[in-house]
C-alpha cells in the first residue's frame, strides 16, 4: 500500500465519510435547534488534531447512538451539551487511566470484527433508509424513492467500480453544485452564533440516562478499540500511534469542547477509518483537508448551512455510506475456523438487530466459557486422587 498518493486521491477520501457526517448534522441543525457553526466546529477540530497526533486518515464523526435518540427525541441543545461534556470526561479518564487499553485485552479479535460487522450493517441500513425513508430534515428537497434508490445504487456501483479513481470527490463535487443550485440564493455568509450551555443536575441527569447509557458501548467498542484495530489492519507498523486509548483521550478531548460551545458530539469509526481509507486516503493530510474545508465553512457560512445542507442529494449520500459498510464488512476475511466466524456472526447480528452491549457480553461469555472450563479441568485433572491438593511442596 502506497502511503503517499497523490493529493487528489487523499482528497477523494477525505470526503469519502461525508455520508455519516451530513445527515446527523442537519438533523441536529434543522431539528434540535443546534448552531450551524458550533455543529462543524468539534468535527473540524479534531480532524486536525488527528492529523497532527495520528499521521493518518483516522476518521472523525458524530456520535450516532447518541445523535440519534437525541434527533428522535427531539432534545434540546443543553441536554446534548451536557451529553458530550460526560462523554468527554468519561473518555479521557478511562483513557489516560489506561483502562481502556487494560479492558480491551479481554476482546479477542473475532469479537472487534463481530463489532465491525455491526457497524458495516447499520451503515447498510442507513444508507437504504436514506433513499427510501428520508429524514424528516431532508423532506423539503427528497426525491421520490421510485427516483433515489435506483441513483443510490448507481452510485454504489460507481464507486465500486472506480474507487481508485477519485471517484468520491468527484460525486461530492456534483451534491455540492446541486446543493446550491436547489437550494437557490439561501446561502448566507459568516458564522451562526454560539452559545453557552445552562447546565443543571436534572440536565446532566438525563443526558447521562437517554443520551449516555446508550452511547458508551458503541465508542467504546468501535471508536476505541475498532478504529485502533482497523488502523493496524490497513497501515500496519505505522499505525503504532493509533492506540485505543489515544482514541478515548482525544475524542474525550473534542466532547469537551463540543458541549462548552453546545456543538455536535464527536467521535472516531472504524466503519468511516475503511471509508476514508478505501478511496484513496493514506495520510495526514486528508484530515487536514477536511478539517481545514469544515472550518472554512463553519466560519464563513454557518449563518445559512440550516436553509443550504437539507438539499444536498441524498443518493450520493446513501452511496457512499452502502459503500463503506461493504467494503468495512469485508475486514472478517481474515478470520479462520469456525469458532471464530460463529463468534464474529454471532456478535454481529445481536449487535444489530439488538443492541452492541448485549451483543459484546454474549459474545465475551461465548469465547471466555469454553477457555475457563477447559482451564477448570485441566487444574482438576491433576489433581491428586482421595484428597485435596496439598500447598506444601
Amino acid at each position: 500500500m502506497s502511503l503517499r498518493p497523490p493529493l487528489t486521491r487523499e482528497l477523494s477520501g477525505a470526503v469519502a465519510d461525508l455520508g455519516v457526517l451530513i445527515p446527523i448534522a442537519v438533523a441536529l441543525i434543522v431539528k434540535n435547534g443546534l448552531s450551524a457553526t458550533a455543529v462543524l466546529l468539534p468535527a473540524a477540530g479534531l480532524y486536525l488534531v488527528v492529523a497532527a497526533v495520528y499521521r493518518l486518515p483516522v476518521p472523525v464523526q458524530p456520535l450516532k447512538a447518541l445523535g440519534a435518540i437525541a434527533i428522535a427525541q427531539g432534545l434540546g441543545s443543553d441536554e446534548i451539551a451536557a451529553a458530550a461534556i460526560l462523554m468527554g470526561v468519561i473518555f479521557l479518564v478511562i483513557g489516560a487511566t489506561g483502562l481502556v487499553d487494560l479492558a480491551g485485552r479481554a476482546f479477542p479479535p473475532p469479537l472487534i470484527r463481530g463489532v465491525q460487522l455491526t457497524v458495516g450493517l447499520l451503515f447498510l441500513k442507513i444508507a437504504w433508509r436514506l433513499v427510501s425513508d428520508p429524514p424528516a430534515s431532508f423532506s423539503a428537497f427528497a426525491l421520490a424513492p421510485a427516483w433515489a434508490v435506483p441513483l443510490g445504487l448507481a452510485v454504489v456501483v460507481l464507486a465500486v467500480l472506480l474507487r481508485r479513481r477519485p471517484v468520491t470527490l468527484a460525486l461530492v463535487g456534483i451534491g455540492i453544485v446541486a446543493m446550491l443550485v436547489r437550494a437557490g440564493d439561501e446561502l448566507v455568509p459568516g458564522p451562526s452564533p454560539l452559545t453557552i450551555p445552562s447546565l443543571d443536575a436534572a440536565t446532566f441527569w438525563t443526558a447521562f440516562t437517554v443520551l449516555v447509557i446508550p452511547q458508551l458501548p458503541l465508542s467504546f467498542a468501535n471508536s476505541c478499540l475498532a478504529t485502533a484495530d482497523a488502523a493496524r489492519s490497513y497501515f500496519g507498523d505505522a499505525a503504532e500511534r493509533v492506540r485505543a486509548g489515544r482514541l478515548a483521550m482525544t475524542l474525550g478531548s473534542a466532547n469537551i469542547v463540543a458541549g462548552a460551545i453546545s456543538g455536535m458530539p464527536v467521535c472516531h469509526g472504524a466503519g468511516g477509518l475503511t471509508a476514508h481509507v478505501a478511496f484513496g486516503a493514506r495520510t495526514w493530510r486528508a484530515p487536514a483537508a477536511m478539517g481545514t474545508a469544515l472550518l472554512v465553512v463553519a466560519l464563513g457560512a454557518g449563518a445559512g448551512l440550516a436553509a443550504v445542507l437539507p438539499a444536498f442529494p441524498l443518493p450520493i449520500l446513501a452511496g457512499l455510506l452502502a459503500v463503506a459498510g461493504l467494503l468495512h464488512i469485508g475486514l472478517l476475511r481474515d478470520l479462520s475456523g469456525a469458532r471464530a466466524w460463529s463468534i464474529a456472526l454471532l456478535v454481529g447480528v445481536l449487535g444489530f438487530e439488538v443492541n452492541l452491549l448485549v451483543a459484546l457480553l454474549v459474545g465475551l461469555c461465548a469465547w471466555w466459557l469454553p477457555v475457563a472450563l477447559s482451564l477448570c479441568r485441566s487444574w482438576h485433572g491433576g489433581r491428586p486422587h482421595g484428597g485435596s491438593r496439598s500447598l506444601v511442596p
